[in-house]
Order: C-alpha cells, then structure tokens, then sequence
C-alpha cells in the first residue's frame, strides 16, 4: 500500500481503468478499500454501489461502463488523480452531476442520449438502493429519439437575441414536462 505514492498518476489510471473493466470488480475493490489501498487511490471512494451496480448491468444487458463505476465510487477528485482524458472527465463530471439530479428518464435520454442515460439511470439504481426498472429505460431511449419541434425561426421576430433563447427554453421544458406529447402548433400556441 505505501508503493502507491511512488507510481504515477497515469499509471494508477491505467490500472483503475483495467479494473473497472472487469465483468465484476466488486472482489477486488472491497479487498482495496479493506486494505487501504483504495484510500491511496481515491480518497473517500466507497464501493458499497459496486456489486449492485454491476448486478444491475447484467439486468439490464448493458456493458460495463468504467467511467459509471468510477462515479459509483465517488471519491475525491477522481479526474485528476487518475489523469483521465478530457473525454473520460466530462463523461465522470455528467455522471456525477446526473446522479443526484431531478431529471426523469426521457429527459436524460433527450439530453444526453441513449447510453449515457441508461447508464445514469443504473447509477441512480444502484445508489439509492432502487429496484430494477425496466420502463425508466424504455423512457430514456424514447427521449433520445425526440427532436423539439420548434426552432429559433418559428419566435423570430417576435423574440430576439437573449429573450429568444429564454422563450426557447421555456418551450423545451414545457415539452419535456409533457413528456414530448405537445406538437409545434401546441407549444406555439401561447406566441
């Protein structure tokens, strides 16, 4: 455990990357934190979601998302501590954002797609000690198949500049909270 500090922080990447690779890394990660050797690693990570997270995964026939499980052991700073890619830290940052968020199931299909929101979902699952849902990612795929049926050229010229963006997002939300029933004549009908 004390050689941990002499190894580079890419180094500790790569294999944390490996591990969290695996069909199931919940073993060796309980061994790590038993040890300390998770403590090292990623200060304040708990591994308690690990085994549902990938009890969940198999639930839902998705692949193990290494990035996911990363974010399901949250800890201290785990982008810079592991010098993840630009790419892997924004995919960490969006995970943990999401985890705690409000957003329903199509929303997050809708924003983020079809695999990030499955895969926010197994996070939220595996959390929040939540039961598998099959219906949550039915919903994130029809979010991702959904396109606001309004565009910028439809306010204009009523709404300009910041207030046209401001109008826009308000249709969007309304859209959303209607779980995208409401047509382009529907969210129009107010301007």
């Amino acid at each position: 455990v004390e050689g941990i500090v002499t190894l580079s922080a890419e180094r500790i990447g790569a294999e944390m990357r490996k591990l969290l690779s695996v069909a199931d890394p919940a073993p060796a990660l309980a061994a790590m934190a038993q040890t300390g050797a998770l403590m090292h690693v990623l200060p304040g990570a708990a591994t308690q979601a690990i085994a549902p997270l990938v009890h969940l995964e198999g639930l839902a026939g998705v692949a193990p998302d290494w990035i996911a499980r990363l974010a399901a052991l949250g800890g201290e700073a785990g982008a810079d501590r592991l010098r993840l890619s630009k790419k892997d830290a924004q995919r960490l940052g969006l995970y943990a954002a999401e985890i705690g968020g409000t957003s329903g199931a199509g929303e997050l299909g809708y924003r983020h797609g079809t695999e990030a929101g499955a895969q926010i979902i197994l996070l939220r699952m595996a959390l929040l000690e939540q039961p598998f849902d099959q219906t949550l990612f039915d919903k994130v795929a029809f979010g991702a198949r959904q396109t606001l049926p309004v565009r910028a050229q439809d306010l204009m010229p009523r709404f300009q500049g910041a207030a046209l963006g401001a109008r826009l997002e308000v249709l969007e939300r309304r859209w959303i909270v209607a779980d995208f029933a409401l047509d382009r004549a529907a969210l129009l009908g107010d301007d």
